[in-house]
């Protein structure tokens, strides 16, 4: 039980630092489309990798998409982020709880 126990609250804590780097990489985005940096450095096309494909699908839902002179889709990705880590800490609890005394 203890291994198991162990396990998932590995698995937990793994997605939770995923997300929060993610989120971290997409803030960063948002900061260098400030300043334009030079599209060949390998950090910066890095972050454009893995960025722009999440960051392309919330510009297509946006209802307004592009028109706007302010890119609201790295917000909007900030929030379902912080929205996905507060549903993984409430089935991390309620799970973990489960576990330990049963």
């Amino acid at each position: 039980m203890g291994l198991l126990y162990n396990f998932i609250q590995f698995i937990f804590t793994a997605l939770h630092f995923i997300l929060w780097a993610y989120m971290w990489i997409i803030i960063i985005k948002a900061l260098l489309s400030w300043v334009n940096p030079d599209p060949y450095n390998p950090i910066v096309r890095f972050i454009n990798d893995i960025t722009e494909p999440v960051l392309e699908k919330v510009r297509i839902i946006l209802p307004f998409g592009n028109t706007m002179a302010f890119d609201l889709s790295p917000i909007i990705v900030i929030l379902i982020i912080y929205f996905i880590q507060y549903i993984l800490s409430y089935v991390e609890f309620h799970y973990l709880l489960t576990l330990m005394f049963h």
